[in-house]
Formats: C-alpha cells, sequence, structure tokens
C-alpha cells in the first residue's frame, strides 16, 4: 500500500454541455486549471462512447480489456482521482455506474463518453500530494505512485 497525505485546495463546480467527452474534457480543464492532484465526482446523462468493463482474463497480463459500447442516454453516477503522466499532463482514473431502464453497467470511462444534456463534476485539488501515473511493466498501464522515487 502506498499512503500520501494532502490538503484540500480549491473547489470547483463544473456544468458539461451536451456532448463533452469524459475525460478529455475534465483533463483539458485541470491542465488549463494547474490541477496537479484531485478529486472527481461526476453526475449526469451519458449518451455514447464506450467503457472499459474489464480484463477478458484476470490471470493474463498485460490485460486484454473488455468493452462495452454505452447506446441512448444512461444515468451516471462516477467518482476519480487527478495524478499527472510522465510528462505532467493531468491524467483522470474514473470509474462510473451508468444506468438505464432498470439496467447498469460499471466500467472505467477512460476510453471517452458523452455528455448526454447536461453533466455535473466537483473537482477537490489536493494539496501537497506528490502523486503521479507512472507506467506499469507488468500491466501495462500508468498506475498511479505515490511519493514516486525517480
Amino acid at each position: 500500500m502506498q499512503v500520501g497525505e494532502g490538503k484540500i485546495g480549491r473547489v470547483f463546480m463544473i456544468r458539461l454541455e451536451d456532448g463533452d467527452i469524459v475525460p478529455d474534457c475534465l483533463e483539458k480543464f485541470a491542465a488549463e486549471k494547474k490541477i496537479v492532484n484531485g478529486f472527481v465526482m461526476l453526475v449526469g446523462g451519458i449518451s455514447g462512447g464506450q467503457i472499459v468493463v474489464g480484463p477478458r482474463k484476470t490471470e493474463e497480463m498485460p490485460p486484454d480489456p473488455m468493452l462495452l459500447p454505452v447506446d441512448e442516454a444512461h444515468e451516471v453516477a462516477g467518482v476519480g482521482t487527478i495524478a499527472p503522466d510522465q510528462s505532467g499532463k493531468p491524467v483522470i482514473h474514473i470509474h462510473a455506474a451508468l444506468g438505464r431502464a432498470g439496467q447498469t453497467m460499471t466500467g472505467c470511462l477512460r476510453p471517452g463518453v458523452n455528455t448526454w444534456l447536461v453533466g455535473e463534476a466537483i473537482i477537490y485539488e489536493i494539496l501537497g500530494m506528490n502523486a503521479k501515473r507512472l507506467p506499469d511493466k507488468k500491466s501495462g498501464f500508468s498506475l498511479l505512485t505515490i511519493n514516486p522515487k525517480f
């Protein structure tokens, strides 16, 4: 386990417009506001795009991601973290539950989903944290690394 401690800095309330792509638009916002580390909450509507719903086989490394399309409008509730990649670009890792007509799918929004009508996000900036997303050789992912040593 890796642990870091920080303090809440600025707090942003964001209204996403119809067609905005999550997580792209939130990462662009984080870059513009120079948010290095943070926490994201998301509610609203999603329609279009795809989500990662797990690896095809748990034991295979690197994993082969299973993707599901998001057809038609879904309700969404999600949470995520913000940390920079090796180049310093903010990257959001956000998972969400998407529901429609009594059915729910849950997954990672990394491949990108489109806002339907409106989305609302809250970003809490975390100050004093030293967390980055660094490449992991085994998984092939960029994993959150707290207090990385170079």
